[in-house]
């Protein structure tokens, strides 16, 4: 039987709904986790994957201009074993890339949840296995105005225009969610407008009175802040305080057939994760900086400069039903889906993770 065959998509249960005798996702996850197990992979958190397993030895992914991923990351520090990294390009968004991992033209796809899910209740066989960035009091996105705007708070946004790197990401997730937990109708938060920007015009179009808000991280937020006349109105961790917000994604049918090789890429990120938390940030930022001049692209390293956390809040990049089921009912309550259908136990898995079940670096 396929993996599609197998999931959550083909027996028409309600979120929250009880198991009707058909095989889910989450049994075959946690068969092809026990599967994995068995090959000798060595794979615990804080300890490389190693051992003679039989794998798939190349993972084909996109990367971003100017930042290193965890993955690469992890390979570079030797966690992922005989796993290989065969990078294909850069994506300009998180819901593109998962995209390409949904039509197959990559293994792996990273993005904020919530297109996930997106992605998921539509019916595309997908699994996340690892979170990979998230929120945190260093690591946050930040809703900001020029110093003399008369925008102090959520209905003070109606009518306004907002600058962000992506539509169907964090950002416009985040928006949407702090309007309508502050009361907005639905009405009015239809009038509050969402712009694709490139970050790296978000101040200046800010500062041109382009947009009414740019939506700021990273080393874009820094540098408007140490420029001056800018002031923040809100940000995501205010309100929903630490959580992890994007994660890895694979097909259904790879991890069918791969279960050791995404036990290994799994297990290798969960412990650059966790080598990030405890090495001082000069190392960290010194390492990515080392990959990024190594491989040769031509990029500038001036947003290295700024990391501070990747915001990832589960150990090891653990995952939560909290992490799923907050934008499943955002997407709902947006008219982005008719009705939740996808349990979040199904949308994600723990399985491959070897900081799961108490597990931790040694």
């Amino acid at each position: 039987m396929s993996a599609k065959g197998m999931t959550r998509r083909t027996t028409g249960r309600t979120a929250g709904a009880p198991d009707a005798g058909a095989p889910t996702r989450r049994r075959f996850l946690a068969a092809a986790a026990v599967s994995a197990a068995a090959v000798p992979l060595a794979a615990a958190c804080g300890r490389a994957a190693g051992g003679g397993a039989e794998r798939t030895g190349t993972l084909r992914y996109q990367g971003w201009t100017g930042q290193v991923t965890l993955p690469e990351l992890a390979e570079d520090l030797g966690y992922l074993g005989g796993v290989r990294l065969e990078w294909v390009g850069n994506t300009a968004s998180g819901p593109q890339d998962v995209q390409s991992a949904a039509t197959g033209q990559v293994a792996f796809g990273g993005a904020f949840n919530g297109a996930s899910v997106k992605l998921q209740e539509s019916g595309a066989p997908l699994t996340s296995v690892i979170g990979y960035y998230g929120t945190d009091a260093k690591n946050y996105t930040g809703f900001f105005v020029l110093e003399g705007s008369p925008i102090r708070g959520p209905r003070d946004l109606v009518g306004k225009k907002i600058g962000m790197n992506t539509l169907g990401g964090h950002s416009q997730a985040v928006l949407d969610l702090y309007l309508r937990r502050n009361g907005l109708s639905a009405g009015d938060v239809a009038k509050v407008e969402a712009l694709a920007v490139p970050p790296v015009s978000l101040e200046q179009s800010l500062r041109q009175g382009q947009i009414d808000v740019a939506a700021l991280t990273g080393i874009f937020q820094d540098k408007a802040i140490a420029a001056g006349g800018v002031r923040r109105v809100f940000r995501d961790y205010d309100f929903l305080g630490a959580f992890t917000a994007g994660s890895y994604v694979f097909r259904d049918d790879f991890i069918e057939r791969n279960p050791d090789t995404v036990r290994a890429f799994t297990a290798g990120v969960a412990k650059a994760i966790e080598w990030s938390r405890t090495a001082p940030r000069e190392e960290v930022v010194a390492r990515q900086m080392k990959i990024l001049a190594a491989r040769g692209r031509n990029e500038s390293p001036d947003a290295l400069k700024y990391w501070k956390s990747w915001g990832v809040a589960g150990r090891g990049g653990l995952m939560t039903d909290r992490e799923f089921a907050t934008w499943s009912g955002w997407l709902k309550d947006a008219g982005q889906i008719r009705e939740v259908k996808v349990r979040p136990r199904d949308l994600y898995t723990n399985e491959f993770n070897p900081c799961a079940n108490g597990g931790g670096p040694r």
